[in-house]
């Protein structure tokens, strides 16, 4: 059992299929598939139900992915406290995006930035794409996290460098706790339940789902909105409606069934996601420590 085989088995389980995990890994989907029998050989255990719809973990799979979690977390805390120490990471950083990804991307890294480097003052600005944008181009900001702004936003961010982080996508969940969730639905059908909106969707997608919407000619009132992900899984966990979220903020719910996944080909949609960092040389080791940092923290989600 090595770090390879845990990052690959967590990777998994947190998108579903061997293929999606090797595109997100830029592996093989026959390379993913032999590091997993692999690990099993070692284990001597099946960790994985290879599902229709997803694969699922077993019980000994479930314990391992626990482990495996907490494993690549102190591994990565490692990797943060050597290069922030190493590297004499100091100064002021700015960094902007929206809510979503800085509840499950930045959140969890700032601590250990923080913890072992003193002369290291971050500020974290939370907003709407356009916010954030604005900010960016008013020199307010030095780095952010963004789905890509040429393709959609239409904006060149030329004082920038982007670097890819992950591929993101909109999912259409509901409720693990209602067994009479179908497993897949077309845009027509969207309107049989009732809707929650997360606000602050991509952009390319809101136009795929309004271009849906009219060409199925469905008149819909939410029954709640809003730009705040985790107020929005909790509606949908309790039964109170589905709706489209970012893939990248709801794999454990999904993983622990407390939402499931509702397959919509018509709203099939995805993103890539990458670190914007001013170009400016005193930014350049910072970010490329929490360039790293956020890329790990994307492969454990």
């Amino acid at each position: 059992m090595n770090l390879q085989q845990l990052t690959t088995f967590c990777t998994v389980l947190s998108e579903g299929s061997m293929t999606a995990a090797a595109d997100k890994l830029f592996l093989t989907q026959p390379a993913v598939s032999q590091q997993i029998r692999s690990l099993e050989e070692d284990m001597a255990a099946t960790l994985l139900v290879r599902g229709v719809r997803q694969i699922k973990p077993t019980l000994q799979g479930q314990l391992l992915f626990d482990y495996a979690k907490k494993i690549l977390h102190l591994t990565q805390q490692a990797e943060v406290a050597i290069q922030t120490i190493s590297q004499d990471i100091s100064g002021n950083l700015r960094i902007g995006t929206v809510n979503s990804m800085g509840m499950y991307l930045i959140s969890p890294i700032i601590g250990l930035f923080l913890k072992h480097n003193s002369k290291l003052n971050i500020k974290l600005v939370y907003g709407s794409y356009d916010q954030i944008i604005s900010e960016m181009q008013n020199n307010q900001i030095d780095v952010s996290i963004l789905p890509e702004v040429g393709s959609e936003f239409n904006t060149s961010l030329e004082e920038f460098e982007p670097q890819y982080l992950f591929k993101d996508e909109m999912w259409l969940v509901a409720s693990g706790r209602d067994s009479s969730t179908p497993g897949s639905i077309s845009a027509s059908e969207f309107n049989s339940r009732p809707v929650v909106i997360y606000s602050e969707m991509y952009p390319n997608f809101k136009k795929l789902f309004e271009k849906q919407m009219i060409e199925n000619k469905i008149e819909f009132l939410p029954v709640f909105e809003s730009d705040n992900v985790g107020t929005l899984k909790r509606v949908v966990e309790s039964g109170l409606g589905w709706g489209f979220l970012p893939s990248h903020c709801i794999k454990k719910q999904i993983r622990t069934n407390r939402v499931v996944r509702v397959l919509a080909e018509d709203f099939k949609y995805s993103v890539n996601i990458n670190l914007y960092t001013r170009k400016t040389a005193s930014l350049k080791q910072m970010s490329e420590v929490l360039f790293r940092a956020l890329k790990q923290q994307a492969l454990n989600q």
